[in-house]
């Protein structure tokens, strides 16, 4: 991935809203995990999340009047994003929330953009880390734990497997982050990159669930299950990864996988705002800490300030 193409170290305002709303859909993803794997195999429900995507995406890729690509370079890319960024971690995070509490898992989770810091800095030449990149991820990730709660790391040591599962994952779709960049270069737009990826997906997990899972076998879920899985497949998965490689092709793979230390802070502000949950003392530090890093993280804050330092001074 070296010396392919350069890209924005600081997001513009577009850039910040597309992922504040990626990281509303992608919060709703653990909720409707967590409201499925009461009733359904990790298998099943991913397969179930990536195929309505998948029938989803290539209808509006056709009603739109595009075309997917046809190539075999290409289709090796969606596959290969696929496993990366689909089959592989979204097995991974469910099998891992079903041994886990949420809480542990969201934290888990959170330690992606630190593994994105360092896996784009040693395979890119154009999202190096900086002294404000790392310390900016220390603080996020600090502040997701003081977010979320302490508590939350008290089943930290057991279920060892399960909290492997989750950190897998987190490496995963960092790697998943600096492999996707691709797709810009090679032409292809957003929309369809999210189709082709879903699509091959699909293609892997479908035999995986069949064999492991036996669907036919199961008994029939009700019906918040099924909402959950048209909630996960619409919204965290089809609306959701249009913008994940939108913001890719021009913010880079560091910059959008903060994205998980802004999906507590969506699920916190959901909770405040549409169930009357009330904001708790270390809840309010918490989003103070990852506003910290995300301001170091992009830079232009810490601009300012020294120039008002140094102005101050003259």
């Amino acid at each position: 991935m070296a010396g392919e193409t350069l890209i924005n170290h600081s997001m513009n305002r577009a850039e910040w809203l597309a992922l504040l709303l990626l990281s509303v859909l992608w919060g709703g993803s653990f909720f409707f995990a967590a409201v499925q794997i009461k009733a359904l195999p990790p298998f099943t429900i991913v397969f179930l999340r990536v195929g309505l995507a998948a029938v989803i995406l290539n209808a509006l890729v056709k009603a739109l009047g595009m075309k997917m690509p046809g190539s075999r370079s290409a289709w090796l890319a969606f596959f290969g994003m696929g496993l990366l960024n689909n089959a592989v971690p979204f097995c991974l995070v469910v099998w891992g929330q079903s041994h886990i509490a949420s809480g542990l898992a969201a934290i888990l989770n959170a330690t992606t953009p630190i593994s994105t810091v360092i896996v784009a800095h040693l395979l890119t030449d154009d999202e190096k880390m900086s002294g404000n990149r790392f310390l900016g991820v220390a603080i996020g990730f600090f502040g997701v734990v003081i977010l979320i709660g302490p508590d939350s790391l008290k089943g930290l040591g057991t279920n060892l497997l399960a909290q492997v599962a989750v950190l897998t994952a987190a490496i995963f779709y960092a790697f998943a982050g600096v492999y996707g960049r691709r797709f810009k270069l090679m032409g292809i737009e957003p929309i369809l990159t999210a189709t082709g990826q879903v699509t091959a997906s699909a293609i892997v997990l479908f035999p995986i669930a069949m064999l492991v899972d036996n669907p036919w076998t199961l008994t029939m879920p009700a019906l918040p299950v099924w909402e959950a899985i048209v909630g996960s497949a619409v919204l965290s998965t089809s609306l959701g990864y249009v913008l994940y490689f939108r913001i890719l092709a021009t913010a880079g793979a560091t910059n959008l996988l903060l994205v998980t230390f802004l999906i507590p802070v969506s699920a916190i502000i959901m909770g405040t705002f549409g169930l009357g949950e009330h904001l708790e003392v270390r809840q309010f530090a918490g989003l103070a800490f990852i506003g910290a890093g995300l301001a170091a993280i992009d830079g232009r804050p810490l601009t300012l300030f020294r120039r008002l330092a140094h102005a101050t001074r003259i």
